[in-house]
């Protein structure tokens, strides 16, 4: 989906003219970056299925002089960073089995990327791999106990998995550039989003570096029922699982119940 132009024209005004010094990290003759979120808060409701975030925003020349040369966008949406443990499971006599593990101390529950064209073709190999730009550029902090063949296999096998759950996407033409000024870039949020604080990070590439960088934090959360329950979850957990219990042997006795009435 793209945004319209003069859609687009109207959201970045304002911020051409001026932007927060924080959000900036090119030098004094380098353009800056004036970014700017659809949603800084995205509410998981009962039947929440899913959203679409729209990352907007201006590329400020210095001097306000016409760009020259052709300049790409990349955004990437990350967080929240978690351990994860990666199990590998292989038929053992006619049996399922865990036969392989591998932590790691720290990875995204959720990845994406757009750009506006293919990072293969704007981002040389080093740059992409020191701003975790790319799927296969993840630096997912390995807890060890394995061999570095090994790691590489259990990171293919994770990162597969969670772009098979669509909470690891690469859009290669997911942003929309307008005159070299504005851009625009579409991500999905999916239906099962964990909650958490997320990142969203815009990078200008030129020539295959990248030039400017500014960063806009994103939160989502469960609200009403569902929130309640992944608060009891978290805070009371002991409680949170007797009460599970309980209610679940109760169904199980009224189910019981019934059928032997009828």
């Amino acid at each position: 989906m793209s945004a319209p132009r003069g859609l687009l024209a109207l959201l970045a005004a304002p911020l051409l003219l001026g932007a927060p010094a924080e959000a900036q990290n090119g030098g004094a003759n380098q353009p800056r970056l004036v970014p700017s979120v659809s949603h800084r808060n995205i509410e998981i409701r009962y039947q929440f299925s899913g959203e679409e975030l729209l990352l907007f925003g201006a590329i400020v020349q210095p001097g306000g002089r016409v760009p020259q040369g052709r300049t790409d966008i990349a955004v990437v949406l990350k967080g929240p960073m978690e351990p994860i443990v990666v199990r590998e499971k292989q038929k053992v006599a006619g049996i399922w089995m865990n036969v392989g593990r591998v932590r790691f101390r720290s990875a995204p529950a959720f990845y994406a990327v757009a750009s506006s064209r293919p990072l293969r073709e704007i981002i040389d190999e080093r740059t992409a791999a020191i701003y975790e730009l790319g799927l296969q550029n993840l630096q997912l902090s390995p807890g060890g106990g394995a061999g570095p063949a090994e790691m590489r296999r259990f990171e293919s096998g994770f990162v597969e998995q969670r772009r098979r759950e669509q909470l690891y996407i690469e859009n290669p033409r997911g942003v929309e550039m307008t005159e070299g000024v504005l851009y625009a870039a579409h991500i999905s949020i999916p239906a099962r989003v964990p909650v958490g604080n997320y990142t969203a990070e815009t990078f200008l590439i030129r020539d295959g570096r990248v030039i400017a960088a500014a960063a806009r934090e994103i939160r989502i959360e469960k609200i009403g029922f569902e929130g309640f329950v992944a608060r009891a979850a978290e805070r009371w957990s002991f409680a949170y699982g007797i009460v599970g219990v309980a209610i679940s042997l109760s169904l199980g006795w009224g189910a019981s119940a019934a059928f032997r009435r009828s």
